[in-house]
């Protein structure tokens, strides 16, 4: 079975390629290797995955939104399942530059339904965020929960992305399942995201910017958690039911092929807490500097993975203090410090 990931040199794509390739599977990988963080560190990433056997891996280089190319792929390489991780990253990012949110993540979106509806593909996996519970304040989010109040325009589009892939469900019956993440680390992690932009400060003695003054928590989710899960959802693509409930419909439930799971670690950290685990890995304290919270930021997050654990039997469970002594081991290694 031939199986397509986009965003393949990201974060979550790199490691998902790596073990299903370790599995036996063939993977054809792609991606656009931007600028939006150090292109190195995807190059590096990429060196890794071609350096596994041929037949079982394949780089394709391109853009989402370049509808020819995403055309190409499927009549080339013809898979039977598709893992849509690729997408234009970033809450902060979002107010500088929207385009690449609409032209990434909702054209490109586009083209990756298009191309499943025309070629019969299996499941449908993609990635949504825990950014589209917004300005929700009940926690833990839930997938039942109502997700119309977004606070980011990154948040927006992931919703959108939630609201064509069930349209593509209903009406092409295409197996379709959505991921909320929720703040997921580990080695090789992105450069814009906190414990790496800690690592590196606390290492060269440069001050953290903890915004909120601190008073943040999320529910910071290790990688190889993340990866097992997509890997169990991979092997259980959803069916249609046969109950057509005309009213009370749950914002997660559907009549169509259609799932939408939380994915996160369900063991919400303080960031001030978070920030003492790195110090005590890194055997350094933190200069800090205190801000005001971020505009498109919120101040909690928290999942409730229930409907994921009985769908996959698995739970994401490595503690904050595990997966950040991973993450300093391999930043170290990498960076030669």
């Amino acid at each position: 079975m031939t199986i397509l990931v986009t965003g393949a040199v990201g974060f979550i794509g790199f490691h998902l390629c790596k073990s299903l390739i370790n599995d036996g599977e063939r993977v054809v990988g792609f991606d656009n290797i931007n600028d939006y963080y150090d292109p190195e560190l995807k190059k590096a990433r990429l060196n890794i995955l071609t350096s596994f056997d041929k037949n079982l891996f394949t780089f394709v280089k391109g853009y989402l939104e370049d509808k020819d190319c995403i055309k190409n792929i499927f009549l080339s390489q013809k898979p039977k399942v598709v893992v849509n991780l690729a997408a234009q990253a970033g809450v902060r990012y979002s107010l500088e530059n929207p385009k690449s949110y609409i032209d990434s993540n909702i054209v490109g979106f586009s083209n990756i339904l298009e191309e499943c509806r025309n070629n019969k593909v299996e499941h449908f996996i993609y990635a949504s965020s825990s950014s589209v519970y917004g300005g929700n304040a009940k926690m833990p989010f839930v997938e039942s929960d109502n997700v119309d109040h977004p606070v980011s325009l990154y948040a927006a589009t992931k919703k959108s992305n939630e609201l064509m892939a069930h349209a593509y469900s209903h009406l092409f019956d295409i197996p379709s399942t959505g991921l909320r993440f929720f703040t997921v680390y580990g080695p090789w992690g992105r450069p814009d995201m906190a414990l790496f932009l800690f690592t590196k400060s606390i290492i060269e003695n440069k001050p953290i910017k903890v915004f909120n003054n601190g008073a943040m928590v999320r529910d910071f989710t290790y990688i190889d958690d993340i990866v097992e899960s997509i890997k169990r959802l991979i092997k259980k693509p959803p069916t249609k039911t046969n109950i057509y409930k005309k009213r009370n419909f749950e914002p997660n439930e559907s009549w169509a092929p259609y799932k939408i799971f939380n994915i996160g670690n369900s063991d919400p950290t303080p960031l001030m807490d978070f920030i003492v685990a790195l110090e005590n890995s890194l055997g350094k304290k933190a200069i800090k500097k205190y801000l005001p919270i971020q505009p498109g930021d919120v101040p909690s997050t928290e999942s409730n993975n229930k409907l994921l654990e009985e769908w996959i039997n698995f739970k994401p469970n490595t503690s904050i203090k595990d997966g950040i002594y991973k993450f300093v081991a391999w930043y170290k290694e990498f960076y030669n410090f």
